[in-house]
C-alpha cells in the first residue's frame, strides 16, 4: 500500500531511507537545510523542502508536515555543543500535530544508555544526571506527547557500505576501552526496521535497533583493520572497571523489535561484514 511519508534531515541515513521508500513506490518528501544540498537531492529524484530549526511557525509552512508519517532523523549535534535538542524536537512534534501526520517515528540512539552497565533492554532505567541522557529522554518525551502514534527507535553505532568502521583506525587513533562489547547495527538494517515500523499504524512504543554481533572492540576493530590492509590496531588498556576490578560495559538488547515484526536481520554479525 502506498504511503506518503515525510523525512526531517536527510544526512547519511535519510536519504538512503528516502531512496528505498521511492522505489518501493511510496510518496517522499524530505528536508535540508542547504540550498545546495537541496538541488542535489532533487537530481536523484527526491522531492526536498528547505527547513531550518528553529521555524517561524508563522511565516513558513512546510509540505512535509503535511504526509501520514513523518520520520524525524535530525541529530542532536552534542559534539557541537549545541542542548537544543529537546526544543527542536518539540516544535517539529507541534507542527506535526497542525499539519496532517497521524505517526511519527524518531530516530533516537542507544546514547541514552550511558552510564548502564550489562545487558540493557529498552525498560533500562536511565541515569539522568548525565547532560547527555537528559537531553535524549527530554527529547524523547517530546516526541512521545505526540497526539498520534510514535514510534522510538533507538539506533546503536551506524556501519554500512560506505561508512566501513576500519576508516575509524586511520591516523593511528587509539581506541579506548578493548574489552567493551560492542554495539552496532547496519545500515540496510535501519531502513528494514523503518519500513516494519511504518507498517504498524496503531501502536506507540520504544524500539532498540542493535545487531547481535559478539564482539569486544578490540575483537571487532583487529578484524576492520585487516580488511582493508591496516596494521594492527592500538588500544588504551585501561580497562574501564567496578569496584570489584571487573571490565564493565553494556550490551544493548534488540529483542522487542525482532520478536514484534518477525525480522531477521541482514547483517547481524558485524565481525562477518567487516571481514569480508
Amino acid at each position: 500500500m502506498k504511503k506518503s511519508i515525510g523525512i526531517i534531515g536527510c544526512g547519511w541515513l535519510g536519504k538512503a531511507l528516502a531512496l528505498e521508500l521511492i522505489e518501493s513506490g511510496h510518496s517522499v518528501i524530505v528536508t535540508t537545510q542547504s540550498a545546495e544540498k537541496k538541488y542535489q537531492l532533487e537530481q536523484q529524484g527526491i522531492a526536498t523542502e528547505l527547513l531550518s530549526l528553529p521555524v517561524n511557525e508563522v511565516e513558513q509552512k512546510f509540505t512535509v508536515f503535511e504526509q501520514d508519517f513523518l520520520v524525524i532523523a535530525i541529530t542532536p549535534q552534542f559534539r557541537q555543543g549545541r542542548v537544543d535538542y529537546p526544543e527542536k524536537m518539540a516544535q517539529l512534534i507541534r507542527l506535526a500535530e497542525q499539519g496532517s501526520v497521524k505517526h511519527v517515528v524518531m530516530i533516537s540512539s542507544t546514547a541514552i544508555y550511558q552510564g548502564l552497565s550489562g545487558d540493557i533492554n529498552e525498560d533500562a532505567e536511565l541515569e539522568l544526571s548525565i547532560d547527555k541522557v537528559s537531553l535524549l529522554n527530554k527529547a524523547e518525551q517530546a516526541a512521545l506527547a505526540f497526539v498520534g502514534t510514535v514510534s522510538i527507535l533507538r539506533l546503536a553505532g551506524l556501519v554500512g557500505e560506505d561508512r566501513h568502521p576500519g576508516k575509524f583506525l586511520q591516523g593511528g587513533r587509539k581506541i579506548p576501552e578493548p574489552q567493551i562489547p560492542v554495539n552496532l547495527i547496519h545500515q540496510r538494517d535501519v531502513i528494514n526496521l523503518i519500513e516494519n515500523i511504518l507498517s504498524d499504524d496503531n501502536h506507540t512504543d520504544i524500539y532498540n535497533g542493535v545487531s547481535n554481533t559478539d564482539a569486544t572492540k578490540e575483537n571487532y576493530y583487529k578484524a576492520a583493520a585487516r580488511a582493508l590492509g591496516l596494521p594492527e590496531p592500538k588500544f588504551l588498556n585501561e580497562p574501564s572497571s567496578n569496584d570489584n576490578n571487573k571490565i564493565i560495559g553494556k550490551k544493548i538488547i534488540g529483542t522487542k523489535i525482532r520478536e514484534k515484526f518477525s525480522y531477521e536481520f541482514h547483517y547481524d554479525d558485524l565481525v562477518a561484514w567487516v571481514s569480508t
